[in-house]
């Protein structure tokens, strides 16, 4: 089983960026596909981003096209999420999370980590 812990997360202005990072241990990524989903308060976990286990193909949630990019470092055991131009509807708690199912499908997902806080302010 797969262990994940978030990091990267803070406080930054609208039009700022920020780069998540994801540490896997306990199993190598690459028989995952990773993902990243957002949660605010009071809201529905929803789903952000995908990678595919060989990095080859990605999926973004609508509202973060453009913006945020998904990619993965299998040698390192790492996934990461760039996001920039952020908008104060990104805060939220960010979750990395892995699927031996396909990357694509968000109800798949079945280990998770515990979440790192991005603020945007306006």
């Amino acid at each position: 089983q797969v262990q994940l812990v978030e990091s990267g997360g803070g406080l930054v202005q609208a039009g700022g960026s920020l780069r998540l990072s994801c540490a896997a241990s306990g199993r190598t990524i690459t028989t995952y596909g990773m993902g990243w989903f957002r949660q605010a308060p009071g809201a529905e976990r929803e789903f952000v981003a995908a990678v595919t286990r060989s990095g080859a193909s990605t999926y973004y949630r609508d509202s973060v096209k453009g913006r945020f990019t998904i990619s993965r470092d299998n040698a390192k055991n790492m996934v990461y999420l760039q996001m920039n131009s952020l908008k104060p509807e990104d805060t939220a708690g960010y979750y990395c999370a892995a699927t031996t199912g396909p990357a694509s499908m968000a109800s798949s997902y079945q280990y998770w980590g515990l979440g790192t806080q991005v603020t945007v302010s306006s």
